[in-house]
């Protein structure tokens, strides 16, 4: 969880992350039944925040929900739809790229280099789990910078649905590069290698 500017985290939103990192991690399979009174023992609330987050994650696309069954992790995409979500996200991020070259603050950069390192330093520990989330939030970053709450919640769904391909990045130091390199063409104001850079990425 993310607590460097040490703010308060709410408990919905704490548990929301967990589960988040248990589906992405692969610890929560998919089709795994989700009971929401195990959860409230787990984290030691009521069954009303669990429903809340359950709701959540079902409106994330990480979960699916159905009547008299209750909520479970959803299954894999299909190689189709993996494809269609890897073209929407770029277009939505090239989209993002275009409208934030040229605009970003000093304290933008620094941002988007802090989270960087933070990748670097989850790859060097083998933290997987934040190894990924941590590329979601470099990209949400960007996102938001560029179109704001609206464009984020076209985005975020697409994206957490699609995870993240763990033996990639067990295997190589190109995704933390690849996200320097869009920081580089963003720094230098050229949006060609940006994009360039972020097509290379977004695979």
């Amino acid at each position: 969880m993310n607590t460097r500017t040490n703010k308060i985290i709410p408990v919905r939103e704490q548990i929301a992350d967990a589960l988040r990192s248990d589906i992405i991690s692969g610890e929560l399979a998919a089709n795994t039944k989700l009971n929401e009174q195990q959860l409230a023992e787990r984290f030691g609330v009521s069954r009303g925040p669990i429903r809340d987050v359950l709701l959540k994650l079902t409106k994330e696309g990480l979960l699916v929900s159905r009547n008299n069954v209750g909520s479970s992790v959803s299954s894999p995409l299909t190689p189709e739809m993996q494809k269609l979500n890897v073209e929407i996200r770029r277009k939505i991020e090239e989209f993002a790229i275009k409208n934030l070259v040229g605009k970003t603050t000093d304290r933008n950069l620094e941002e988007l280099e802090s989270i960087i390192s933070r990748m670097q330093e989850h790859f060097d520990r083998e933290e997987f789990t934040e190894l990924t989330k941590s590329d979601i939030e470099f990209h949400q970053y960007l996102v938001n910078l560029a179109g704001g709450e609206d464009l984020v919640n076209i985005w975020y769904p697409i994206v957490i649905r699609m995870r993240m391909n763990y033996q990639r990045i067990k295997t190589s130091q190109a995704l933390v590069d690849e996200h320097r390199h869009i920081l580089d063409g963003i720094r230098s104001k050229d949006v060609k290698a940006a994009t360039a850079a972020l097509r290379k990425n977004i695979k």
